[in-house]
């Protein structure tokens, strides 16, 4: 009977599971094990260490969290009011917990912290480049910082008023961020 390996992602994917509930601290090789349904001898078998399996967790948010979804944004064509309101759209049905468990622990690991700025310059670079096509430089510049300032901090705040949802709030938010008054 040939032996069934524990494929390398669902690690990573339970890696992050355990990250986004407990932080770092709760990615342990054990744990998963257990939570896998297999031995932790699997876990040697794709990763040298604990510290590999960070990086490849890193390196699959990364992926799945910028370039997967600028990919995504990007993939029809539209103008960029369009991209811009599709972004908003896909945001709420992203797995944030990683995000906020990933910016808690740059706090404290400088790897993670100099991983999150190349991704936060990524992503705002992006958003410059699609309100630039419709703003000057400086609106531009200011627009994508707004931007990506509602897209992570929104998820900090609840946002609802006394008569709007958090989501009616976040639409008001982004149509003012598109307006061309704003000129």
């Amino acid at each position: 009977m040939a032996k069934v390996q524990t494929p390398r992602d669902a690690w990573v994917d339970a890696a992050l599971e355990a990250l986004a509930a407990g932080g770092p601290e709760a990615v342990r090789v054990e744990a998963l094990a257990k939570k896998l349904g297999v031995s932790k001898g699997g876990f040697y078998w794709h990763f040298k260490d604990r510290g590999a399996l960070f990086e490849e967790m890193l390196d699959s948010w990364e992926q799945t969290m910028v370039e997967d979804v600028i990919e995504r944004v990007e993939g029809e064509p539209a103008d960029p009011r369009t991209k811009l309101r599709r972004l908003f759209d896909l945001a709420p049905s992203t797995n944030f917990r990683v995000e906020l468990a990933l910016r808690d622990w740059s706090r404290r690991n400088r790897d993670v912290a100099h991983r999150l700025r190349r991704v936060d310059r990524r992503r705002t670079e992006w958003l410059h480049s699609l309100f630039g096509q419709f703003c000057t430089a400086d609106d531009a510049a200011a627009r994508s910082l707004l931007a990506y300032s509602l897209l992570i901090g929104s998820y900090f705040v609840s946002g609802a008023q006394e008569n709007r949802s958090r989501r009616e709030v976040l639409n008001l938010a982004v149509q003012r961020l598109l307006d061309d008054r704003w000129n």
